[in-house]
């Protein structure tokens, strides 16, 4: 598979985890790296560092240990504040810069930020510039195709960043009034490439090796962006990595590797939140590790009335020795 090169960073390829609030935490990010990917973004750290203080905040901003280049994702609608926060992260160890112009939430959008910003296109442009003077490493872009289905700027707003001296695009095929419903479109991904020397990296639905493989001949991508489809399937880099170098697929991982690789995920939740976070935290990967196996959910059920780490370590143990009987996981 191609790499990509984001400023002076070369990724070792270009399958990138999405970043994605609650979710991309550093026991995630160094997960799906060791399963393949290139690179991991952090979760959105909101850009008032008056706000950094918060136990949120906090675990947002660790990154110790995690493999260069480490990349930062940063949320507001104020390019100075935005600019603030992208020095800090840098001084802080952060080596890529991204501007969330992708994330629908309306609490995130109420702000004038995430996808929101996408109709004020004078204000991106005070952003996109105030951020790339503030810091000298790469900073990035990710954003949707558009505010909604009858104003699909991104292309527009890619030429916009590319002067602006961004270094690398991320689009997610849906636009802001899309929220995640319905199934993501790419002509306007592959316009943004057409318009753009920079990387792009498409992003939505991309939740097996074939559509990975579909969505950059379709697009002329660079990269991909993965986010949902990593839920409880980090191994579907490498499947992903697998299946554009040889042509096959990689068989799906066998019962015992996906035990092993859940139950090292719930001590690094448990480590780095500390209780009763870590428990809690867990509950939502392990629900997603297991969504096309425990179909009636009795499990999860159990699974999401335990309180203690080991107790939640020694279910999943037992889980797992009721299933084996040679057969592998049902991804």
């Amino acid at each position: 598979m191609p790499t990509a090169n984001i400023g002076p960073y070369t990724l070792p390829n270009s399958l990138v985890v999405a970043p994605m609030a609650g979710v991309t935490d550093r026991p995630f990010r160094l997960l799906c790296r060791r399963m393949g990917a290139g690179l991991a973004v952090s979760e959105m750290v909101i850009a008032d560092s008056s706000m950094w203080h918060t136990r949120k905040s906090q675990t947002r901003l660790n990154h110790d240990g995690e493999p260069e280049p480490r990349s930062v994702q940063i949320a507001g609608g104020d390019p100075d504040m935005l600019a603030n926060a992208a020095r800090l992260n840098a001084e802080s160890g952060a080596q890529i810069i991204d501007i969330n112009m992708g994330c629908p939430a309306k609490k995130v959008c109420n702000k004038a930020a995430g996808s929101a910003l996408m109709k004020d296109e004078k204000l991106v442009g005070e952003i996109l510039r105030a951020v790339v003077a503030a810091v000298d490493i790469p900073v990035t872009l990710k954003m949707r195709t558009g505010w909604d289905r009858d104003n699909r700027n991104a292309p527009l707003i890619a030429r916009m960043a590319e002067d602006a001296g961004i270094q690398a695009l991320a689009v997610h095929g849906r636009t802001r009034a899309d929220a995640y419903k319905g199934e993501a479109e790419y002509d306007t991904i592959a316009a943004v490439k057409e318009q753009v020397g920079i990387p792009v990296f498409a992003n939505g639905d991309i939740t097996s090796a074939v559509k990975a493989r579909d969505v950059l001949r379709y697009t002329g991508a660079d990269g991909l962006l993965i986010g949902r489809g990593a839920q409880g399937r980090p191994w579907i880099f490498r499947e992903i990595l697998h299946f554009l170098e040889t042509g096959s697929q990689r068989p799906l991982p066998p019962l015992d590797e996906v035990e092993m690789v859940l139950s090292g995920h719930l001590e690094e939740l448990h480590r780095f939140y500390g209780m009763p976070m870590g428990v809690r935290i867990a509950r939502k990967h392990v629900g997603w590790y297991l969504q096309s196996h425990d179909e009636d959910k009795q499990f999860r059920k159990r699974f999401n009335a335990i309180d203690d780490p080991l107790e939640q370590k020694a279910s999943i143990r037992q889980y797992f020795s009721s299933l084996r009987n040679g057969e592998v996981f049902a991804a």
